[in-house]
């Protein structure tokens, strides 16, 4: 049996994974409340001529789309750099909901409010990275 230990602090890195799962699920309610709205019926994917439900469906999308690698970084990033990983991990979080209210606006380029969201992704790409060649003994 090989054995792992985690530093106490990865539980901070568990608790910011955790709340990333009930943001995918706020983000498949909003879908969810939209399609009763705007009467768009499965397995439609995009309305034809109504923009907010569109967007709202972009900003789900958008989220899934990013959701494996976010996950990724944080697990590695948070096993050499917990506290640091976890606070890039709210960033992005925080960030992702921002992005998700301004699109569901019907303006996409409200989106972009939430873009701060990056600084959260490169801070937990680069906890990552430098934990690989710290384990590789490159650095």
């Amino acid at each position: 049996m090989v054995s792992i230990e985690l530093p106490k602090e990865y539980g901070y890195v568990l608790l910011v994974g955790t709340s990333s799962a009930i943001i995918a699920m706020w983000h498949g309610i909003q879908v969810s409340r939209a399609r009763k709205k705007f009467g768009i019926k499965y397995p439609i994917m995009y309305s034809d001529n109504n923009i907010v439900f569109n967007c709202i469906q972009r900003a789900h999308g958008n989220f899934l789309e990013n959701y494996p690698q976010f996950l990724f970084l944080l697990a590695v990033g948070g096993l050499s750099y917990p506290k640091l990983s976890a606070g890039a991990g709210i960033v992005y979080l925080l960030g992702r909901i921002v992005y998700a209210l301004g699109y569901s606006s019907g303006d996409p380029q409200k989106r972009l409010r939430g873009m701060f969201m990056h600084l959260g992704s490169l801070t937990l790409l680069y906890t990552s990275a430098h934990f690989a060649t710290k384990l590789l003994g490159w650095i």
